[in-house]
């Protein structure tokens, strides 16, 4: 996980790498799960996006989560199209290292999922993670639906209070709306399944997220409030 340029900036859509039309083969699977790595799920499922470092010990996070139907690991955020990890390495993409988080809300609730995602890694370090440095480790929230959206900001809000109060810096996740996911090689999906002694660069910052007050109610009212100003 440490070779490539380890670029700090983000490349332009012009600078970015070209790609290719071609998907990445996948063996559609979840090696610990169960099920498909590839939709259709079911109907009452929600997806979100989410970068918090290397992608290997962050799917296993939320496989291990309950309510959690499926998982994969992949690229995001950027511009090349169907990148290979080589060339997210490159820091030439403009792709975020993302797991793909499929979950059933009425066994995992929002508030529920981004406390796992604020805890587990340290989300003020910028383009970088612990050791592992470069744009592909930046910290991302990628949501699919309004209340996602309401709920990673107000729980950002609320997490810097603490991690201020500890003496850390101002938190760098980018909270986008979710864009195009392609799906990492075969041998990085459920990686840390297959190979049970492989790196994980995950680390917390120590700092509780205080988001169980409630955020769900919240959310209700800012997205109520945003549909009927």
């Amino acid at each position: 996980m440490f070779f490539g340029k380890k670029k700090a900036e983000l490349p332009t859509a012009a600078e970015a790498l070209p790609g290719r039309s071609t998907e990445m083969s996948l063996h559609n699977f979840h090696a610990v799960l169960g099920g498909t790595l590839k939709p259709p799920f079911a109907a009452d499922c929600h997806e979100m996006i989410i970068g918090m470092g290397c992608f290997w010990g962050a799917e296993r996070k939320f496989w291990q989560t309950p309510g959690v139907i499926s998982t994969a690991v992949g690229y995001s955020a950027g511009f090349t199209p169907n990148p290979t990890y080589r060339e997210v390495c490159t820091g030439m993409t403009g792709h975020n290292e993302v797991v793909r988080v499929i979950y059933q809300p009425n066994m995992l609730s929002i508030e529920q999922l981004l406390q796992l995602f604020w805890e587990a890694h340290n989300p003020t370090q910028g383009m970088r993670q612990g050791n592992d440095a470069g744009t592909q480790y930046r910290s991302g929230i990628y949501y699919t639906r309004s209340e996602q959206k309401v709920a990673a900001e107000l729980s950002k809000q609320a997490y810097q209070v603490r991690l201020t109060a500890a003496g850390l810096g101002a938190i760098s996740t980018e909270i986008l709306a979710a864009s195009a996911f392609y799906y990492a090689e075969d041998e990085h999906q459920q990686y840390l399944a297959k190979n049970p002694g492989g790196y994980c660069g995950l680390g917390g910052t120590g700092v509780s997220c205080p988001i169980a007050l409630n955020l769900d109610a919240k959310v209700d009212l800012a997205v109520g409030a945003k549909l009927n100003p």
